[in-house]
């Protein structure tokens, strides 16, 4: 759905909610306790060279407390700052299909049985812990609650995603984003841009394969380099180059006014727990990326979706 956001220029998730609600809508992290077929060896060991200690979903709640103490702890925090709103429970650490279907249903109906404001749901997990069984239990869900699917792509450069440890191809991507949207289930995917040796043309590409595919969101990231990291080795032996803000923020720009104005943006960069960040560090400021992007937008006088077809 095209509903520009004509201070921000792009689609924003937030103008988005608000239309959809009519009111704030929190996103409630929560932590299930998963791990990933990409490090426990089912596809391969180690997990994507990027992946902190602690894997996928830093801010994601604490796994040893119950999902009920994880939503209310973030419930008050969001309440902190707002005083009412809707929520979306988000399962975001690590892969959130990879379990048997008996328990992914139960923990999926304990979190939409928090509080009676949640409107949705979103899942973070991989195209390749997907399969008939959980595509079915997902269907289940979907006709529940806004149910929203939200893969890593992270490159389309197969050299690359070989080099980041992804242990996928595109085929699997793309078959898996089919599936959903045979379902009528929204899939929002994840990229990463600055990964190792990508150039500018591959993070455009990135974005043009995504517009062939029926997704409805998008997250782009910042590459972070953290500490106890396979990325972080890698960085310390070649010394690979880092995007500087300039180049990120002219990078993304030139990915909004390529992407689909239909597609929802989730997110424009990223962050990276300060004790474990080694480069780059102006990803410390979010919000001052973020001005960045709004106002080169603005001085191209560029929306989302004006150059489609370059």
């Amino acid at each position: 759905m095209n509903l520009m956001d004509k201070e921000k220029r792009y689609n924003t998730l937030n103008r988005f909610l608000r239309y959809k609600y009519g009111t704030k809508v929190f996103k409630i992290p929560l932590n299930g306790g998963f791990t990933c077929p990409n490090k426990d060896g089912t596809k391969r060991t180690g997990g994507c060279i990027y992946c902190s200690p602690s894997g996928s979903g830093d801010f994601a709640g604490d796994k040893t407390l119950p999902l009920s103490s994880q939503f209310q702890i973030v419930k008050k925090r969001m309440h902190d700052k707002w005083s009412r709103g809707y929520y979306i429970v988000y399962f975001q650490a690590n892969t959130n299909t990879y379990d048997r279907v008996g328990r992914l249903k139960k923990l999926y109906e304990e979190a939409l049985s928090l509080d009676q404001k949640i409107v949705g749901m979103n899942i973070a997990t991989r195209c390749d812990a997907l399969n008939d069984e959980i595509y079915d239990l997902l269907d289940y869900f979907n006709d529940k609650t806004d149910l929203t699917i939200e893969l890593g792509l992270q490159t389309i450069n197969a050299k690359t995603s070989k080099l980041i440890n992804r242990g996928h191809d595109l085929a699997c991507f793309d078959q898996a984003v089919n599936e959903l949207n045979k379902r009528n289930i929204d899939c929002v995917v994840h990229i990463i841009n600055g990964l190792p040796y990508e150039t500018k043309t591959d993070m455009i590409n990135t974005v043009k394969h995504i517009n062939s595919l029926p997704v409805s969101g998008i997250k782009i990231h910042l590459l972070h380099i953290m500490k106890k990291t396979a990325l972080y080795d890698l960085y310390k032996k070649t010394n690979f180059h880092v995007l500087t803000l300039d180049e990120y923020v002219d990078i993304v720009c030139d990915q909004l006014e390529r992407l689909n104005p239909n597609i929802i943006i989730h997110r424009l960069t990223g962050d990276a727990p300060k004790k474990l960040l080694v480069a780059p560090m102006y990803s410390l400021k979010k919000f001052v990326v973020m001005n960045e992007i709004d106002k080169e937008m603005r001085r191209r006088d560029a929306y989302q979706g004006d150059n489609l077809n370059q």
